[in-house]
């Protein structure tokens, strides 16, 4: 069919919906999550380890959008083609182009000893009284570099449990103290896949999210920091191998260019053929059939939030057209006039319990984002909710409510 003939089309369809607030239309959500979670509680009775990831979220939605599908009025043909409308939608395919440049950044960087380097050089400066705010300052520098909190605490609890065999301090404190920097980069990062989520899906540019989320979190940073130092006084600081200035360089880059506001997509982009440079100046077994090797490993890494983010992108829309979402800013317009608090006040709280329920509900940060992200675009503009002030509340929820 012609572009041309596809728009009248989708033009037509959605003039004849009633366009009526339906609170049902969020039933196929309730649906997947049902499913998700069901599953992970009954594998988890069972002793299983790691329940709630046995079952992908990619085949749970499932029924979830044949629901959806076989909801309304009108020709299957015409809800199939809203569907692929939502999954094609510019910010959706965005994000997952976005998702594809950060993996395959996060593993060139990795495979050139990125990670490595930029722990030795940190703890290189690292004093023995300065032991725990030195490994939160590491963390949460590798933390912001490389987009993942999970990465960082793989990467440096071994040091923290190497720290602790040659200090009084409790491996619990050490450890702690390298999760809490990770979580503080992590909500930072510009790469991270829960910031792309909630930037794209709320519209706005990852540096701007990146400094209200800044405001919010320095000063729990510094307040934590001050605490470390006092119970880390009798510390010790584990010996590190040498580390290479030239393989942290790829992490400084992206920092320096993505808080300076240049194109996520050049950023990125950049810093994946930085790494490149760097891995065949330095690495005499690397070459570049090993770079591109490493490129689709990135890319393989990402495959599963990418496919989840189209057809989540695809299930919204759904409910987006049969009334789904207009029930949701219905309800907590109605429920901000009787407790007497501000449209925008409401619409803050609505978007930051929206993200911290979802994420209870699917135990990851990312998918709990991309589920309630058109809900809660669609909250902040019938509130006046600033869309970094959106961005900064789904991440910040998302990320806290499980750590």
């Amino acid at each position: 069919m012609h572009p041309s003939q596809l728009r009248r089309n989708e033009t037509r369809i959605y003039q004849m919906n009633d366009k009526q607030p339906n609170g049902l239309a969020l039933a196929p959500l309730g649906l997947f999550l049902a499913i998700f979670i069901g599953t992970g509680a009954v594998l988890s009775a069972g002793g299983t380890e790691m329940a709630f990831y046995q079952l992908s979220a990619t085949v749970a939605i499932l029924p979830a959008i044949v629901w959806a599908l076989g909801m309304g009025r009108g020709k299957l043909d015409d809800r199939i083609n809203i569907f692929i409308r939502g999954m094609g939608d510019s910010n959706i395919i965005t994000m997952c182009v976005i998702y594809l440049l950060a993996g395959a950044f996060a593993a060139t960087a990795k495979a050139i000893g990125g990670v490595e380097s930029t722990v030795a050089l940190g703890l290189s400066f690292v004093p023995a009284s300065m032991v725990l705010p030195g490994l939160f300052a590491v963390a949460a520098f590798i933390a912001t570099a490389m987009g993942t909190s999970m990465g960082t605490i793989a990467a440096i609890a071994p040091i923290a449990v190497g720290v602790a065999e040659n200090s009084d301090l409790g491996p619990a404190l050490l450890v702690g103290t390298v999760v809490g920097g990770a979580m503080f980069g992590d909500n930072l990062s510009m790469i991270s896949d829960t910031t792309i989520a909630a930037t794209r899906t709320q519209g706005c540019a990852m540096a701007d999210k990146f400094r209200m989320n800044f405001k919010l979190a320095l000063p729990a940073a510094v307040g934590t920091m001050l605490l470390l130092y006092f119970l880390g006084s009798s510390g010790t600081v584990v010996a590190q191998e040498s580390y290479s200035l030239l393989k942290v360089l790829p992490y400084i880059a992206i920092l320096v260019m993505a808080v300076s506001g240049i194109n996520v997509f050049v950023v990125l982009a950049s810093g994946i053929a930085l790494c490149g440079v760097v891995g065949l100046a330095t690495m005499p077994e690397f070459s570049v059939l090993s770079f591109s090797q490493d490129i689709y490993n990135g890319f393989k890494g990402m495959q599963e939030i990418l496919v989840l983010s189209l057809l989540i992108g695809g299930l919204g829309e759904l409910i987006r057209f049969h009334g789904g979402i207009d029930w949701v800013i219905r309800a907590i317009q109605r429920m901000a006039s009787k407790e007497g608090r501000s449209a925008k006040r409401s619409g803050e709280i609505s978007i930051g319990a929206l993200s911290a329920v979802a994420d209870l509900c699917t135990a990851n940060n990312t998918v709990a984002i991309i589920l309630t992200g058109k809900m809660a675009k669609g909250i902040a503009e019938q509130n006046g909710v600033d869309p970094r002030r959106s961005a900064s509340l789904l991440d910040i929820l998302a990320i806290c409510i499980l750590r």
